[in-house]
C-alpha cells in the first residue's frame, strides 16, 4: 500500500487544465426526488459488520451495500440513468440513441436508463470483456459492439462514432468541453450518499472510497462534507496498477497513469475524470494504492464476512483490512464507512 496525504485539502488544485472544470455537485435532493419516481428504485441497506470490524481492529464498520441496486447489481444503476432521466424530464430522450464504452456496469446502466425513457443504446465493449457481459447488454436493449482490446481503444471508438453519426455519448467520465453529462451522472451518486447518511446512527469518523475515474469517490466526498462538513477523514482508493487520482495529486496536475492490467477491473482507470479529481483535491484528506495481493485478500476477507463481492466492489474494505498507515487516523474507537459497490 501507498498512501499520499492531500496537500490540496479544503483549497483545492489550482491548475489550468481545471480553471474551466466544474466542482461535483453536493445536493442530492433533486436526485432524490428523481429517483422516487422510479419505479426499480428501493433503498439499498446499510450493513453494520462486526467481522469486519474486529479484522480491521476498529469499533465499527458499516458497509452501504449497492449489489443489488436496481436490480442491475451495482451503485451505476445511478449514474447513466439518472441522466437519461434528466433529459426525458426536459423531452430530451425519446428516440434518442446514448453511446457508451464500458468495462463493466456502466453500460447496464445506460441500456436501462434508455429502455426505460424511449431511447435506444449502443454499448462498445473490448475483445477483453466476457460475452456473458454483452448477453446482459443485450437483455437490457443495448446493441452491443465490439472495438480493440483495452477499455481505451472501445472508449475512442464509442466517442468517434457517436461524433461521425450525431448520437449521443455518454460517459462516466470528463475532460475539457466534455462535462454536463457527467456531472449530472455524478449528481446520481449523491443518492446512495444520502441514504448512508439517514441509515448511520452517527457520522462516521472516517469514510473509504474505491476510485476508476473517480465519479463515485468524487460525488460522495462532496456530499460528505456538505452535511458532515471537515470531520469525516475521506480516503481515496485506487488500484497500485491504475494510479490516476493519486499521481494527479502527487504531480499537482492532470495526469495519465501506467501499469498493467488490474484484477480491479472497473477501477483499472489510467486517466481521472476532472470533475472528479477537481472536487476530491478539495474533499479528501489521503490517496492509497493496494495491490493486487491486498485487493483480493480485501475481496476474500468481505466474503467471509458474508459480503461477497469483486476486487473492485470491496476494495475500499481491502484498504481498511490490509491496514491504512496510523497516521490517518484509525484507532480502536474508529467508525468507518465504506461501499460494497458491486456484487459478485
Amino acid at each position: 500500500m501507498r498512501a499520499v496525504r492531500n496537500p490540496f485539502r479544503g483549497a483545492g488544485l489550482d491548475h489550468p487544465a481545471l480553471a474551466d472544470i466544474p466542482f461535483p455537485l453536493d445536493d442530492a435532493d433533486p436526485a432524490l426526488a428523481r429517483v422516487a419516481r422510479c419505479p426499480r428504485h428501493r433503498i439499498t441497506p446499510l450493513l453494520p459488520s462486526a467481522d469486519l470490524a474486529d479484522a480491521a481492529g476498529v469499533a465499527r464498520v458499516f458497509v452501504k451495500d449497492e449489489r443489488a441496486r436496481m436490480g442491475l447489481g451495482s451503485f451505476k444503476a445511478l449514474g447513466a440513468a439518472h441522466v437519461i432521466a434528466c433529459d426525458a424530464a426536459e423531452g430530451r430522450a425519446a428516440g434518442r440513441t446514448y453511446v457508451a464504452a464500458s468495462a463493466g456496469n456502466h453500460g447496464l446502466s445506460v441500456a436501462a436508463g434508455a429502455a426505460a425513457f424511449g431511447a435506444t443504446s449502443r454499448i462498445y465493449l473490448a475483445d477483453t470483456v466476457p460475452e456473458s457481459f454483452a448477453d446482459r447488454l443485450r437483455a437490457e436493449g443495448a446493441e452491443v459492439r465490439r472495438a480493440g482490446a483495452t477499455y481505451e481503444e472501445s472508449m475512442a471508438t464509442a466517442e468517434a462514432e457517436a461524433a461521425d453519426e450525431g448520437l449521443t455519448l455518454l460517459s462516466d467520465s470528463s475532460w475539457p468541453g466534455y462535462t454536463e453529462m457527467p456531472r449530472t451522472l455524478m449528481e446520481g451518486y449523491l443518492i446512495l450518499m444520502a441514504e448512508a447518511a439517514s441509515q448511520l446512527p452517527e457520522p462516521p469518523s472516517h469514510i473509504l472510497l474505491q476510485a476508476g475515474v473517480g465519479g463515485l469517490a468524487g460525488a460522495a466526498a462532496a456530499h460528505a462534507r456538505r452535511i458532515w462538513g471537515d470531520d469525516p477523514v475521506i480516503v481515496v482508493v485506487e488500484p497500485e496498477a491504475a494510479p490516476a487520482l493519486i499521481g494527479s495529486i502527487e504531480a499537482g496536475a492532470p495526469t495519465e497513469s501506467q501499469g498493467p492490467v488490474s484484477i480491479m477491473g472497473r477501477l483499472d482507470c489510467k486517466m481521472p475524470s476532472l470533475i472528479a479529481l477537481k472536487g476530491l483535491a478539495r474533499d479528501a484528506d489521503w490517496f492509497v494504492t493496494i495491490t493486487e495481493g491486498e485487493a483480493q485478500a480485501g475481496c476474500d476477507r468481505a466474503e467471509a464476512a458474508g459480503l461477497p463481492s469483486t476486487p473492485s466492489g470491496a476494495a475500499g474494505l481491502a484498504a481498511l483490512v490490509a491496514g491504512l498507515p496510523d497516521e490517518v487516523g484509525i484507532t480502536q474507537k474508529a467508525s468507518i464507512l465504506t461501499i460494497l459497490s458491486e456484487t459478485a
